[in-house]
């Protein structure tokens, strides 16, 4: 079997500086784009390491220490915690890439020397990775982002109702700034069926929702633990369903004002 080693390495280049890329916008690094080039170059280079006889373990210990020096070389070295961090976020994405590979491997049964994979001597490498790499990339990019935007926004929080506490996992939604027009009290929304508590008293006051206006039960807890802080002056609105992933009640962003 021929194997053009220039072809090899490109290939190796272009997955490098792709990886590189991904963790630069991940955690915003603004790195130059002849940095990420001379990080992907370094490791590009180290599949020559393939072509000598050596021991799985001196061979592990090599490409992690070339991984140190693509991220060093990429987005220098500031402290150590930094420098971890952009090593780790090298693997996860890596990990991303090479599970497509592997997936693609095992739907297709291709056969496969090294991350190369055939078909009846046919390569689809390039296809692959020229157009659904940077793709794949890209949605992890963006589902990371999300992430950390959406789960940075979760609390667990105590619920005081005459004397009592309740545990719940809560969700501070910038789009809840009810109050009740009343008591200008602000409004936290808890699901029905998440409620831990006998409710014996409760008033409506007026919503704005997306079917117009409606009524919300509310009753007055004693206060609500959360973030380190005590609020008192709270109402509890009770809806049919909150549809947030394993979420039980809404905070208000009013909260964050006080």
């Amino acid at each position: 079997m021929k194997i053009y080693l220039d072809l090899i390495m490109i290939l190796n280049f272009f997955i490098d500086f792709i990886l590189l890329l991904t963790v630069s916008v991940i955690l915003k690094r603004n790195i130059k784009i002849t940095r990420i080039m001379l990080g992907a170059f370094i490791g590009g280079i180290s599949i020559l390491l393939l072509f000598f006889n050596i021991n799985s373990v001196l061979l592990f210990v090599l490409k992690f220490l070339i991984s140190v020096a693509m991220t060093i070389i990429t987005f220098k070295f500031v402290n150590i915690k930094y420098t971890l961090v952009n090593i780790l976020y090298l693997y996860m994405s890596s990990i991303i890439l090479g599970g497509f590979l592997y997936l693609l491997n095992i739907e297709f049964s291709y056969k496969h020397i090294g991350i190369i994979f055939f078909n009846n001597g046919l390569s689809i490498n390039f296809i692959f990775l020229l157009i659904f790499s940077p793709l794949i990339l890209y949605i992890y990019i963006k589902q990371t982002k999300n992430f950390r935007l959406n789960y940075s926004n979760y609390y667990n929080i105590d619920i005081i109702l005459k004397n009592k506490k309740y545990k719940y996992t809560a969700y501070l939604d910038t789009g809840n700034t009810l109050i009740d027009n009343l008591t200008r009290k602000p409004v936290i929304l808890i699901d029905k069926r998440k409620i831990l508590f006998d409710i014996k008293e409760f008033r409506l006051i007026p919503y704005m929702g997306v079917n117009g206006l409606n009524m919300i039960k509310v009753i007055k807890v004693d206060k609500v633990l959360f973030n380190n802080k005590e609020y008192k002056n709270i109402l509890l609105g009770i809806m049919d369903k909150i549809s947030l992933d394993g979420v039980d009640v809404i905070l208000n962003k009013r909260l964050l004002e006080e």
